[in-house]
């Protein structure tokens, strides 16, 4: 295993992160501990959640999964990174009450203490705010994060689909008080998304964030859905379904295959090991529901792409240009 700092901390982590949305709605929890066992005996450490994950009525599922995994002991809590999240409505379905969601004092409050009985741990290491709370100053939201860590509930904060001006606002406001600020930034970056290279991932490396891209196949579009849909007849779903609708788009994955293709390399593996080539990337998030999705994106870490690939992707996928040149030149 391949390991890194994340962003400015002293903090090392793996080059991939074990995403675990899918432990509860779609992978039961004995082959959720299963794929967890497995990252971590491959050196796997950095692992991410969300408070929300499990979703509807089972909000909070994925964290008790993880937290049933910890209690198995074994040293799996002090082995793993642990990021978590906060902002959605952890509420009832129904349920009136204000205050149980975004990023005020009293629901950080609030929510950490139920990740923290859910996740069967007295710490977590990464706490990231899971989007951008308008209403709620970041005065507010530092002096919530101070006290955690004082308290030792949390050691880091991070941010996810934050802006690049919101980065900066965040971590202005901490030095003024004396804090850490934002380690980290979860964003949407891939191959077929690259809009982060504008303003997101400047702003983090100008910061001392480390980037952690969500979604590195587009829902599956990188992972060769072409080709899956020709040789097995299973069609593409979700995102990449909408996205293959577009002819353009058709096009554009088509010839992406076609390249690999011709030098022998599996689409799901280059996309991520594209991002691993890619300046502040810490590691991407990768999601397995099985064993097997978890080997082959073990294998990106090994695979070194070739200039020529590389400029091959770029020509498919044209990044979208620095800030402001792209558009203001």
């Amino acid at each position: 295993m391949k390991y890194t700092q994340l962003g400015r901390t002293g903090l090392k982590v793996s080059r991939l992160v074990l995403g675990t949305m899918n432990f509860g709605p779609q992978t039961d929890e004995p082959t959720s501990h299963s794929i967890m066992d497995a990252a971590l005996g491959a050196g796997l450490n950095f692992f991410d959640t969300a408070n929300v994950y499990g979703w509807g009525e089972n909000k909070g599922r994925t964290e008790e999964i993880l937290g049933t995994w910890f209690a198995q002991g074994g040293g799996r809590r002090d082995k793993t990174v642990l990021a978590t999240k906060v902002y959605a409505n952890m509420a009832g379905e129904g349920d009136p009450w204000p205050n149980h969601d975004r990023l005020s004092a009293l629901n950080i409050r609030r929510a950490v203490e139920a990740s923290l009985k859910r996740l069967q741990t007295d710490y977590i290491d990464l706490y990231q705010f899971h989007h951008v709370d308008r209403r709620t100053p970041f005065e507010e939201i530092w002096q919530a994060v101070d006290v955690l860590v004082q308290q030792g509930k949390i050691l880091y904060a991070g941010s996810s689909n934050f802006p690049g001006y919101k980065i900066a606002q965040a971590n202005e406001t901490a030095a003024r008080r004396g804090s850490l600020g934002l380690v980290s930034e979860q964003c949407l970056y891939n191959l077929a998304e690259r809009r982060a290279e504008m303003e997101v991932i400047p702003a983090a490396q100008e910061y001392g964030l480390g980037v952690i891209p969500w979604s590195p196949l587009h829902g599956g579009l990188l992972g060769g859905v072409i080709k899956k849909e020709v040789e097995g007849g299973r069609r593409a779903s979700g995102r990449s379904a909408d996205a293959l609708a577009n002819s353009s788009v058709r096009a554009q994955v088509q010839a992406y295959e076609d390249l690999l293709d011709k030098h022998g390399l599996e689409p799901g593996e280059t996309a991520l090991a594209w991002l691993l080539t890619r300046p502040g990337v810490t590691g991407p998030i990768v999601g397995p529901r099985t064993a097997e999705q978890l080997e082959s994106a073990l294998r990106a870490l090994e695979l070194e792409l070739s200039q020529e690939v590389l400029s091959g992707l770029d020509e498919i996928f044209p990044g979208p240009g620095a800030s402001p040149e792209a558009f203001a030149w």
